[in-house]
């Protein structure tokens, strides 16, 4: 049986951010009112709940503050994968996210800083993260 990996779930407001990760971009909001920056995509600022976010460059770095290793995955078309590493990065701009982490288990420490690493899956690009100058 071959089971497809799922892809991530894209509505209206995440559309420009998974449009931006095809073309190798690392895109966030930004709000125009108060200059915070948002993730996940959202149509109000979490911070001022101003509603003029508008879609910027972001570095595509941060730093690792948390991490797992996934040996019975949630979905079944992972569980081949197992096991892998996921990890909550904190970006420079200051939003945190959850990713795949493309580091080995015994290299990974607090504050480790990593860089986006553009990951194709079933012919999806997914933003996964690596060692900040060590390419995978």
């Amino acid at each position: 049986m071959n089971i497809s990996l799922p892809q991530p779930t894209i509505t209206p407001i995440s559309q420009p951010f998974w449009d931006y990760i095809q073309e190798k971009k690392f895109y966030l909001q930004c709000c125009q009112d108060c200059h915070k920056w948002v993730f996940y995509p959202r149509a109000h600022c979490p911070d001022c709940f101003g509603s003029d976010l508008k879609w910027q460059a972001a570095s595509g770095n941060g730093k690792l503050t948390t991490w797992s290793v996934v040996h019975r995955a949630g979905h079944p078309a992972w569980q081949e994968r197992a096991p892998y590493v996921v990890g909550i990065v904190e970006l420079e701009e200051g939003p945190s996210l959850l990713t795949h982490l493309l580091i080995d288990e015994q290299d990974l420490y607090y504050q480790l800083p990593v860089e986006i690493n553009f990951q194709s899956i079933n012919g999806f690009l997914l933003p996964f993260f690596q060692e900040k100058g060590v390419r995978v």
